[in-house]
């Protein structure tokens, strides 16, 4: 052992007299020579990539093109490159990584849709996975055995089997939207909040959110606004961590650039104690948090499973299905010209002694245009959610798509292609009508990909189409929608591209004017909404948890 060491020794005394006679101008010469090898060879891939990928902007060595993205709303800078470039998708450099952008209906179709097995998977992503919720949440976990399990346990909540038992309270909640109008319009957005989070609620954790001030609201929403927020590609931080991934394994107290991500506990914790409240309480109403306890010890689920199958509810429902609805108003105070034909067969089918049911979608074709037309028209994830990766190398039209690269449906370049929807930033529901002028072809059935796609495809789909219809068919059968006033009377204009800048955008505040449209309606109005909070009472009930709680605490509650 000592003869062992004592050669350890000689040999590190002649590498440092080695060393001494290079001398340290030679040492630092022969590590720039390395270093400029090691990203010469690098940029060599980059460039081969480069010509074999679909068509982009050149790379730069390290940085890509990252430099050049712009500081809001990139989905129309990259739909301007498929234009510049005349190709259904683009390739553009993250750092050192290419994303393709894929801005054409039939090839994302082709790809995500029909090769849906190859691209079921993600890529690595440094901010909302290793920094996020990581292999314990569905949305950001790799394709494979965890993640059939978490789909199927995700599709015993808000399955298409499942949704359709959901129909009576949401077609409650929905009554109660208008209720609340006709008291205190100016207060829409807060009370499609109220409506959106209180159906989730009650799926998930067995009651209803009864006031848009509950704080399950303002907190909840207003954490995921922010991460919306964070979640766009740019060239600031957070996002600029896929650039530089290195900048993340520095400890959160010393790295301001991560803004607070990497902790353990926070929101997602406070999901796991509302679950475990729920599926604790004998009185609760059966839900959703006690069908995943009772699969729990079945399948090993961890707490951080837990949190994520039941906070996801929220993040599917809430958010997106409100902005949905703001965007509607905004639709209708925009475009008044839509609005006669839509009463006409309203008023037609369904009367003013009462107000739409799901029974009556059948006979209500232009009512259903017009929900599609607002699902197309300002589609609120607007870059189809987190990135697909194929799981093997893949071709199209003889472009490569190398395995585990970013793969993102640039919805909203999907959704204003001249090609099938001519003047896309019109509001035109005959769009979806057949025998109209409108009317082109589009892959898929329903004529517009809001959702997402594939394996991939938003699990809540159903319920939020389901929502959706009852909820507009509703509203353009008992109101009126008109622009705000300003102190002389006068309009409001209102400009229909002023929306939020994260991934999932909704309209910025604007002012309009929801009156009733007529008396009997009105009088419909109350005498349903009375009676919807007496049938929604069984789902009354409060918790004892608040987000901003779980926020100042790094421990999990038992």
């Amino acid at each position: 052992m000592f003869v062992g060491k004592l050669g350890d020794v000689l040999a590190l005394m002649q590498l440092q007299r080695a060393l001494a006679e290079f001398g340290t101008g030679s040492i630092l010469a022969a590590l720039l020579f390395g270093l400029t090898l090691v990203l010469a060879v690098d940029y060599a891939r980059m460039l081969y990539l480069h010509f074999k990928m679909p068509p982009g902007p050149l790379p730069w060595p390290i940085v890509g093109n990252t430099y050049s993205l712009p500081d809001n709303k990139p989905w129309i800078y990259f739909e301007e490159l498929a234009k510049k470039y005349n190709v259904p998708m683009i390739t553009f450099w993250i750092g050192r990584n290419p994303t393709v952008w894929i801005c054409d209906a039939w090839a994302a179709s082709e790809l995500l849709d029909k090769r849906a097995g190859i691209y079921a998977s993600r890529p690595r992503m440094v901010v909302f996975g290793e920094l996020g919720t990581g292999q314990s949440n569905l949305v950001t976990m790799y394709y494979g055995d965890r993640w059939r399990l978490h789909r199927k346990l995700t599709h015993m909540g808000v399955g298409l089997q499942q949704v359709r038992g959901y129909r009576g309270f949401q077609n409650d909640e929905s009554k109660i939207i208008a209720y609340d109008l006709l008291r205190s319009p100016d207060e829409y957005v807060k009370h499609f909040e109220r409506y959106a989070t209180s159906v989730v609620s009650i799926i998930g954790f067995g009651r209803r959110v009864a006031n848009f001030m509950d704080p399950i609201i303002t907190e909840v929403i207003a954490v995921m606004h922010r991460a919306a927020d964070l979640n766009v590609p740019g060239k600031k931080f957070p996002m600029l961590l896929e650039t530089f991934p290195f900048l993340a394994k520095f400890p959160n107290q010393i790295a301001p650039w991560k803004h607070g991500l990497g902790t353990r506990s926070r929101g997602r914790h406070f999901f796991y104690a509302l679950a475990k409240e729920a599926a604790d309480n004998p009185e609760q109403e059966q839900c959703y948090s006690r069908k995943i306890f009772d699969e729990a010890p079945k399948y090993n689920l961890t707490k951080e499973e837990i949190s994520s199958l039941a906070g996801n509810l929220f993040g599917a429902g809430s958010d997106t299905s409100s902005s949905t609805l703001i965007t509607f108003v905004l639709a209708c105070c925009a475009f008044p010209e839509v609005l006669p034909k839509a009463w006409e067969e309203l008023d037609r089918v369904v009367g003013p002694h009462r107000s739409p049911t799901f029974e009556d979608e059948p006979s209500l074709p232009y009512v259903k245009a017009f929900m599609k037309e607002v699902l197309r028209w300002r589609s609120v994830a607007i870059i189809g959610g987190q990135p697909h990766a194929p799981i093997q190398d893949d071709y199209y039209k003889n472009w490569l798509i190398p395995k585990n690269t970013w793969v993102q449906g640039n919805v909203w370049a999907i959704h204003h292609h001249d090609r099938e929807f001519p003047e896309p930033d019109r509001f035109i529901p005959e769009r979806y009508l057949k025998d109209s002028e409108w009317y082109r072809p589009f892959p898929g059935e329903r004529g517009y990909m809001t959702f997402g796609w594939g394996r991939r495809v938003c699990s809540g789909q159903g319920l939020a189409e389901q929502g959706t219809f009852i909820t507009v068919a509703r509203l353009l059968w008992g109101f009126r929608f008109q622009k705000g006033l300003d102190e002389n009377g006068n309009e409001i204009p209102l400009d229909i591209f002023d929306y939020t800048n994260g991934l999932n955008m909704r309209p910025n505040e604007f002012k309009c004017r929801i009156t009733p449209r007529s008396d009997e309606i009105r009088a419909t109005i109350e005498r349903e909404g009375v009676q919807a909070l007496q049938d929604l009472a069984r789902y009354s009930g409060e918790t004892k948890y608040r987000m901003s709680r779980f926020y100042q605490q790094d421990t999990l509650e038992d």
